[in-house]
């Protein structure tokens, strides 16, 4: 009677291991399979890793490998991972976070300035700060042509999971366009009424607002540095929320305006808080590929339903009647009202690249951290650029957002190490793999 795969781990191990370096051009993994095959009949896994691995191999002997020997001595458990390749897909994963990293700070920075430029110079419709913030997907859509022309070459396992239906694709972008679209619309009406160093301090709550949506949707966990960053991080933006001093009216803004764009822009946060912790939902749960491909089309179907629903809003409101008048009275002259509005939506989607990047690679918290790394950056530039006060309580409130910040990445620093030390002896290729959460999730 056939025995299921469960019942062979080493085996199983040793299966995995040799896909993983096969997909590697390593004649090692094919040695491996050509003296497994014969022994693994009787296991249910033969029919998917197995074949797969079989399959793999034929690609890369009719591309020149040369015949592999099935009378090769059975490798030891412990002897066939591949060290060098581990150590080559950390480096590489770590200069893909970096990447991401650097355009989730620099882009939201400047697509931030430059959303408060345009209210600045008497800039007026909301739905336009908000479709600037959505619409500027076009500029990811060379990809498509370019991976058309790329010869394909699955080097993921992930290859084996089923493909989600059309109609539960589409329930993930709707649904995630339509929360992209109000956190967008919140963040645009947040820009419009407040100054921007008051705006950059109460954003930095997204990331208590995430954790409370990650603890429930990706079932994270709270660590006493985690909930030391919470507890701060919420301190600051009431301090922010409550400031006495009625700093709006420096920029001619009536003491309503002020309130309705802190009220705004903690619903926001709220909105985009739960936006990211679906993100990783539907990405472990659903899409379950470490794919571009997926990163791309997240990125692109989702901004797509956000830009109709804002266009939807823009004509519905009748704002659209006055996008003349609104680009006569800009400050700076018609042709800085047009770039800064193409800039702004340029920065916006390269920044969105970014994050979704982060939660591929590690997670929703993670990426929401990377971007309120720039809490400290842009209030400084506020004040160099706009002329914002920076008083005492400004100044309190930004030291609070900064303390929580280091907080977490201590959290982050000591997990990071925990994690290493634990798994320092295995070697296994199902270990191999589990490089995010997204992975680990379909090892």
């Amino acid at each position: 009677m056939a025995r299921s795969a469960t019942q062979y781990p080493k085996r199983q191990n040793r299966i995995l291991s040799a896909v993983v370096m096969i997909d590697e051009g390593q004649q090692d993994g094919a040695t491996m399979v050509m003296e497994f095959q014969g022994r693994t009949t009787s296991m249910a896994i033969q029919a998917r890793v197995s074949g797969y691995a079989i399959s793999v191999l034929k690609k890369k002997m009719a591309n020149g490998w040369d015949k592999v020997s099935k009378e090769t001595k059975p490798m030891e458990d412990n002897s066939f991972a591949p060290t060098t390749n581990k150590s080559q897909r950390r480096n590489y994963r770590w200069l893909l976070l970096s990447l991401y990293a650097v355009l989730v700070i620099s882009c939201q920075t400047i697509a931030t300035i430059l959303g408060r430029l345009y209210y600045e110079k008497h800039g007026k419709s909301k739905w336009i700060g908000t479709l600037v913030q959505v619409g500027g997907f076009p500029i990811l859509l060379p990809y498509y042509c370019i991976s058309s022309s790329t010869p394909k070459d699955n080097h993921n396992i992930n290859v084996l999971h089923s493909e989600p239906s059309t109609i539960m694709l589409a329930i993930i972008y709707v649904t995630l366009g339509i929360v992209e679209s109000l956190a967008c619309y919140l963040d645009s009406m947040g820009l419009a009424y407040l100054p921007l160093s008051t705006f950059a301090l109460v954003t930095s709550s997204r990331l208590v607002f995430n954790a409370f949506f990650s603890f429930f949707l990706n079932s994270m966990k709270f660590t006493p540095y985690i909930l030391n960053s919470l507890v701060l991080l919420t301190i600051s933006t009431t301090l922010t929320a409550f400031q006495p001093e009625s700093a709006p009216f420096s920029t001619g803004n009536p003491r309503r305006h002020y309130v309705v764009g802190v009220i705004a822009t903690i619903a926001g946060s709220v909105a985009y808080g739960f936006y990211l912790s679906l993100i990783q939902l539907a990405f472990v749960k659903v899409l379950k590929r470490n794919t571009m491909r997926v990163l791309i089309d997240v990125t692109i179907y989702g901004s797509f339903i956000s830009t109709c629903i804002t266009l939807v809003g823009l004509f519905g409101s009748g704002e659209w009647t006055k996008l003349h008048e609104d680009m006569e009275g800009y400050e700076m002259g018609k042709a800085s009202y047009l770039l800064t509005l193409a800039f702004t939506a340029i920065s916006w989607q390269l920044f969105h690249v970014g994050c979704l990047g982060l939660i591929f690679e590690v997670s929703s918290l993670f990426s929401n951290a990377i971007s309120v790394l720039n809490v400290p950056v842009v209030p400084i530039l506020a004040v160099l650029i706009f002329h914002d006060k920076m008083h005492g309580i400004k100044a309190v409130t930004l030291a609070l957002a900064i303390w929580g910040i280091i907080s977490y990445f201590y959290h982050t620093f000591v997990d990071h190490h925990d994690r290493n030390s634990n798994t320092i002896s295995r070697n296994s290729a199902d270990h191999l793999l589990k490089s995010s959460p997204l992975q680990e999730n379909n090892a």
